[in-house]
């Protein structure tokens, strides 16, 4: 018998309600099958099986609230013998598990705690209690994200790793991660490819844990959550990959057969359509991964038609940044940060109504402002642009006009005003167009405001912004006079409800109250609004206000705190 751990179900949840068990004690169930219904504080969630089985005992009932982490049910492995009564499970979801130990079959694994990486993400094999093979799951990187592209390999097969040491780049829609490995070892496989598109909760690399016996695994009772959205969960990929890793390493220790091979075709639909790209009859293949699961891996050296795929023939066919050339015409795959923009961008244009406010906004007095302050700020190893008082002129602006600090629900039934000013601002960083924000500017002094920025504009140019860096913002700022633009329209960064373009200084010709000619700094801005919940009236009174505190810096000093 071996207890079902509930796994990570969201970014931050702990625990959940059980709002239904769709299976009794007793039952027989399949692998995938959805065997429970929670409730988290974003969605509801159905728990799929992880194996074949009869179900033993539900350790909630239904409207209790369940642990992450925690065993949710026990079940019967289908193709499991039992235990014997010294290797039995307890209660916190220990397995101890017979295998053969050289020519000494009485020797036995000791039971062995599930091992978890620093943010709660369970791993896929227990450890053999000295240490042992160790395959990491990708764990969840970020809020709705469901797979990344994999960069740049930082380590190769057989080189030694320490703990928290970098071992792989993989881009997000939102920014470049680092992954690091959780323990100290030797990396054994590497389970994709460089360009490769890497899903959450799949096994990533194998590694040997320092001080590891060589001593064979076996699964865990864990799985991946699937939301009604999914098409498929994720984790017997990752455990077939696991899978397949210890089978390629027989020569170290012989992995006992858990299950009868399925005649049945078994592949995912990218294992489906790489075989159908390189003409290769599945039935032919032997699957290397659970219940005999064809991977990617096991397409590499099979027959076709036309001969031997080759390992390099097979990466060429999996690429995904060119397609096809067509005369002088180049087609690209649209990923990343491009992908996410373009997404963003559409969902903003079609769902919220713009409309356009412009000024222009004489600088002359911030100008002379940022001379007397800028080596003051330099001696303390800030550079002072205009950014910083931009920023702060519009918090304080919009402590007069809440709503442009404000956000309508999908429907337009509910306006959620924030108190703090978590104030975006465009960098054409490394990976593309990103928009970090700094947090709770209506508490931050010109300086504060000014390291913050310097910060994230060094982050995001070397692709290194977090998660939290570009979420949560409230409004946002794009600065296209740096590039030489002067006039725009900006589109609304969702779901927020304003944007502001700044254009370049010009040194234009102005009459000023005596209706003399003088020559003047000019920048050009350009508001767009979230016409459902802001009128054109109070934009123009909101950007007023603001152009007075840019216009009159010193002005600031009455509000400031």
């Amino acid at each position: 018998m071996k207890d079902f751990i509930l796994p990570d179900i969201g970014e931050g949840i702990v625990e959940c309600e059980l709002l239904e068990w769709l299976v009794c004690e007793g039952d027989s169930i399949i692998e995938d099958q959805p065997v429970a219904e929670v409730m988290t504080d974003k969605a509801t969630v159905q728990i799929p099986a992880m194996y074949s089985g009869t179900v033993k005992k539900l350790y909630y009932h239904a409207g209790e609230i369940a642990q992450v982490h925690k065993p949710l049910f026990a079940m019967e492995i289908e193709g499991y013998e039992s235990s014997s009564s010294s290797d039995s499970h307890d209660a916190t979801g220990k397995i101890a598990t017979d295998h053969a130990n050289g020519n000494d079959p009485s020797k036995k694994t000791s039971n062995v705690n599930q091992q978890r990486s620093e943010n709660g993400q369970a791993t896929d094999f227990e450890a053999a209690q000295d240490g042992a093979l160790e395959t990491f799951i990708l764990p969840d990187i970020g809020e709705g994200i469901v797979e990344c592209e994999l960069v740049k390999w930082l380590v190769s097969e057989g080189e030694d790793v320490i703990e928290d040491q970098p071992v792989v780049e993989v881009m997000t829609d939102k920014a470049l991660v680092e992954i690091p490995a959780k323990h100290s070892g030797t990396i054994v496989s590497l389970c994709y490819q460089q360009g490769d598109i890497a899903n959450v909760h799949s096994a990533l690399f194998t590694m040997r844990v320092a001080g590891a016996d060589n001593k064979p695994l076996l699964p865990l009772a864990s799985s991946t959550p699937r939301t009604s959205t999914d098409t498929k969960t994720q984790t017997s990929s990752a455990l077939a990959c696991g899978q397949a890793q210890q089978d390629t390493l027989s020569k170290v220790s012989k992995v006992s057969k858990v299950s009868k091979v399925n005649h049945k075709v078994l592949a995912s639909p990218a294992v489906r359509r790489v075989a159908r790209e390189q003409d290769i009859d599945l039935s032919n293949v032997q699957g290397s991964g659970d219940k005999g699961r064809i991977l990617k891996c096991d397409l590499t050296q099979q027959p076709t038609k036309s001969g031997i795929v080759s390992a390099q023939t097979q990466k060429d066919s999996l690429s995904i940044t060119h397609s096809k050339v067509q005369g002088e015409t180049r087609v690209e795959r649209i990923s990343g940060i491009k992908a996410a923009m373009a997404r963003q961008m559409k969902h903003s244009v079609s769902t919220i109504p713009h409309f356009t406010v412009s000024e222009e906004i004489q600088m002359d007095a911030l100008i002379a402002l940022r001379s007397q302050l800028k080596d003051d700020f330099s001696e303390q190893g800030v550079k002072l642009s205009f950014m910083p008082f931009f920023i702060k002129a519009l918090s304080l602006a919009l402590k007069a006009y809440p709503v442009i600090n404000s956000q309508v629900n999908d429907d337009c039934t509910q306006l959620t005003y924030f108190n703090e000013h978590n104030i975006g601002f465009a960098v054409d960083g490394k990976l593309g167009l990103m928009v970090p924000n700094i947090k709770g500017v209506q508490d931050m002094s010109i300086f504060d405001i000014a390291k913050r920025a310097s910060e994230l504009i060094d982050q995001a140019r070397e692709g290194r912004l977090k998660t939290a860096d570009i979420s949560g913002g409230t409004i946002s700022i794009s600065n296209i006079g740096v590039l030489g633009g002067t006039v725009a329209t900006p589109v609304i960064n969702h779901p927020e409800a304003a944007i502001v373009a700044l254009g370049k200084i010009q040194r234009l010709p102005r009459f000023d109250e005596n209706d003399q000619v003088r020559a003047v700094n000019i920048m050009h801005v350009s508001w767009s609004g979230d016409h459902r919940i802001i009128d054109g009236a109070t934009m123009v009174r909101f950007n007023n206000l603001w152009k007075s505190y840019i216009e009159q810096p010193m002005k600031m000093l009455g509000t400031l705190r």
